[in-house]
């Protein structure tokens, strides 16, 4: 193919993942075969939006070997696995889809495909073992699952999907049904346990919840959703049912605006989160409906996903906030949010925060994500299947010293 075509299609289908929810930020990749030697790849640590021509990086099949100093994706060694093993394949995508992340804790491989299913990706969905992002190990585990299949996608455990196109509509077209074989197979799991028939992680959420050991934690009243941005010694508190917007101060959480506004509990809770956190200027409270139900449960998640590692932290805690005590559960949440980016509140929703309103986004995204993945691991019984504690650590502290620098 024509290089520069390909540098093109690159682009472009590092605009459509994230357009379609597939990664956030800058994770994912994308890249194009364009000889029999060599192929182009999305640069590392660089925002899909901004990419140019000069961005995308030619790297040589064999040796990964490449020129200038853009430096290309830490997982070329991946899509090189790919051209060299399948020479029908022309055109890979790494995504970090929900329903494939969901099932790649599982550690299971997902067989009989038919119909469309088959035709697109194969007779099966394999799961490559374990490895840290950008790694040997992450590497030679996919290998392994391409060399020793004919299927189309491969599910990359606790990361996310590799899927392997003839072509860019190829590529798209089998990570479209991957979500689809993926989410079926989780209904069919709840379907199997229940009787009942969804097609909704909120009802599995919801008998997981039923179906649990009944928490200490007691269900807490609910009080309105507000997203604030800081700007300097106040922040701007928005309300998610209104344009209503207060103008309120950090040192105290008192309104600085001169405006009539009701008082809201989430004053003394963000006024809170900016006065510990230096680095956070954007807050959001999250109204995803799968995340306000999971916040019910009461329960703390630690990492089945690399991203949530690196996003949301090396856990994720609930705390108790009561609305009508609040400069008290204010400080419990902050000591809760300490260390990470998100934190939920009972029966609330949780809060995530950022340094910029769209890195808070993608908090929000990644943790829906993770709690799918929770979700799946509860439905099929899976215990102390979580990322260990040691790589948690170490790809939160390379996120934040590297990654999150970068868009």
């Amino acid at each position: 193919m024509d290089i520069n075509e390909a540098k093109r299609l690159v682009i472009e289908a590092g605009n459509r993942l994230v357009a379609n929810g597939l990664i956030a930020r800058t994770w994912g990749n994308v890249s194009c075969r364009i000889s029999s030697e060599e192929f182009v790849i999305t640069p590392s640590g660089k925002a899909y939006d901004s990419l140019t021509p000069d961005d995308i990086v030619v790297v040589s099949i064999e040796d990964l070997s490449y020129e200038g100093e853009v430096k290309p994706s830490s997982e070329k060694g991946v899509h090189a696995a790919a051209y060299k093993l399948r020479p029908q394949c022309n055109f890979v995508i790494h995504t970090h889809q929900p329903n494939a992340s969901a099932i790649s804790a599982l550690g299971c491989d997902i067989n009989g495909l038919s119909g469309r299913a088959r035709e697109l990706i194969g007779s099966c969905v394999p799961v490559a073992a374990y490895g840290l992002p950008g790694t040997g190990k992450l590497k030679a585990g996919v290998s392994s699952a391409i060399k020793n299949s004919e299927s189309k996608a491969i599910i990359m455990k606790h990361h996310g999907a590799v899927c392997l196109g003839a072509d860019y509509e190829d590529a798209f077209a089998v990570a479209a049904e991957l979500e689809v074989v993926c989410m079926k197979y989780i209904c069919e799991r709840y379907r199997y346990i229940t009787g009942n028939v969804t097609d909704s992680f909120v009802s599995i959420a919801n008998y997981v919840k039923d179906t649990a050991k009944k928490c200490k934690q007691k269900d807490m009243p609910s009080f309105p959703k507000y997203d604030s941005e800081r700007f300097g010694d106040t922040f701007n508190l928005y309300a998610h049912d209104s344009d209503e917007c207060i103008v309120v101060n950090v040192k105290d959480g008192s309104a600085a605006t001169g405006k009539d506004f009701v008082y809201t509990p989430s004053m003394d809770l963000h006024a809170a989160i900016y006065r510990s956190r230096s680095d956070v200027n954007s807050i959001l409270h999250s109204e995803n409906e799968l995340i306000n139900a999971t916040s019910a449960h009461g329960i703390t998640i630690r990492p089945l996903v690399d991203d949530f590692a690196q996003l949301v932290g090396i856990s994720l805690k609930t705390v108790e906030f009561d609305p009508n005590n609040t400069l008290k559960t204010a400080k419990k949440t902050v000591k809760k949010l300490k260390h990470r980016n998100a934190v939920m509140l009972k029966d609330n929703g949780a809060v995530c925060v950022a340094g910029e309103r769209d890195d808070a986004e993608a908090v929000e995204m990644v943790l829906e994500k993770g709690i799918k993945t929770y979700m799946a691991n509860a439905l099929f019984s899976k215990k102390g299947n979580t990322i260990s504690p040691v790589d948690s650590v170490l790809m939160r502290l390379v996120y934040k010293m590297k990654y999150s620098k970068q868009k």
